[in-house]
């Protein structure tokens, strides 16, 4: 416990300068794959702090450092760089300064929180107080892919960064809790994101003549109640899956009767067999069209795969933050079915991710990627003891 109660008090004695690269990082904000200065800016506070080897250009504006002392285990910590385009609309003394882009989702607070570790890290390792490497991963782009449609994470792992790495680790901002509550899941916790773009066709024809050709908007009534009951009816209740359509295109004109109507929407699930089975039920709703004179083209892009946290790995987190705040709320469930590339890093080795409360006591609800999402910056240096001391306790695993 002397070492806990010395980590917090080092967490507390830099929590101005935690405070100071929020903020800094938050009137600075930058989209997914464009976090020049934002990567500019962590190279640069890495290097005033000693003993940190420092990798830049990694999957272009990604940085990777490590902290070591002696032989032993590595272990990784993780933190999203990159920042939304959304018109930020707090009157705060430090809002967005680049226009129509805001830090919505806290990868702000992410980026500082992994910087305040290292700065501890780095003085502990100096007093020789662990045995092993911390590699600390500041990632691009988690919130958008690329034409290739991947996100930051795989492009880092395609250049070797969890190599030797045995176990990783990840904190979340979470605005539905107070400072003082971590949320937790063991298995999946966020979901398999895939987009799908589907098209009905027909003959299209004169809307004063419609018995002369085929409709694919009347195909597409048909298609819609097929789609809109598989949840129901074709998924099981006990597993985790939404189906939502976000886009329908069609026409020209009052009086013409189109030929092809596009259909986009999400597909969010927890469990592998589950993401493919809810395609195919998909598939089989555009299928329907066939019925009516129709045809179809359906396809699939499978987005960043479900986050699937370690339980052995949790355990540490836990055990962490307990130690550390022995009155600290402990929330066990899923996070939701939004999406997470730090799923791809979890397939790959054991790893885990925690929610960090971070709601501002006033009431008012600040969601994620809204133009209002704010944090209670007390949560700064609990994330910095909590995401520390859960390193060092997978390093002592």
């Amino acid at each position: 416990m002397i070492v806990t109660n010395d980590l917090i008090k080092e967490a507390m004695a830099i929590e101005d300068q935690l405070v100071g690269w929020r903020r800094h990082l938050h009137q600075n904000p930058e989209l997914s794959f464009h976090e020049f200065q934002t990567s500019q800016f962590v190279a640069e506070t890495l290097k005033e702090i000693e003993g940190v080897t420092i990798q830049t250009h990694i999957a272009n504006t990604g940085v990777v450092a490590a902290i070591s002392s002696g032989e032993g285990k590595t272990v990784a910590i993780r933190a999203d760089m990159d920042a939304l385009p959304i018109t930020e609309k707090n009157e705060h003394g430090f809002q967005s300064q680049n226009p129509g882009v805001m830090h919505a989702c806290g990868h702000d607070a992410h980026t500082t929180i992994l910087l305040g570790a290292a700065k501890i890290l780095a003085k502990k390792a100096k007093e020789g107080s662990f045995q092993g490497t911390v590699k600390l991963i500041f990632q691009p782009a988690e919130e958008a892919t690329d034409q290739e449609g991947l996100s930051g994470a795989p492009y880092m792992m395609q250049e070797g960064i969890l190599e030797q790495v045995e176990s990783i680790i990840a904190l979340h901002m979470c605005p539905w809790e107070p400072v003082g509550t971590i949320q937790v899941n063991d298995g999946y916790s966020m979901a398999n994101v895939d987009v799908f773009h589907g098209k009905i066709r027909a003959t299209g024809g004169h809307g004063g003549y419609p018995h002369l050709g085929t409709d694919p908007i009347w195909m597409l009534g048909s298609f819609l109640q097929a789609f809109y009951g598989i949840i129901s009816r074709k998924i099981s209740a006990l597993d985790t899956a939404v189906a939502s359509i976000g886009q329908i295109e069609t026409g020209t004109a009052s009086n013409i009767i189109p030929e092809e109507v596009s259909i986009t929407g999400t597909l969010r699930t927890y469990s592998p067999d589950v993401r493919d089975q809810l395609a195919k039920e998909v598939e089989q709703a555009f299928k329907v069209v066939e019925a009516f004179g129709g045809s179809y083209t359906f396809e699939v892009e499978r987005g960043e795969p479900a986050l699937n946290n370690d339980p052995k790995v949790n355990e540490m987190i836990k055990e962490a933050a307990k130690e550390l705040y022995p009155e600290i709320k402990i929330v066990q469930k899923p996070f939701g079915l939004g999406g997470e590339d730090f799923g791809y890093m979890t397939r790959e080795i054991p790893g885990a991710m925690f929610f960090l409360g971070c709601a501002l006591p006033d009431g008012i609800s600040r969601d994620l990627h809204t133009n209002i999402f704010d944090i209670d910056e007390g949560c700064l240096p609990l994330g910095v003891s909590i995401l520390t001391e859960a390193a060092l306790k997978l390093l002592k695993q």
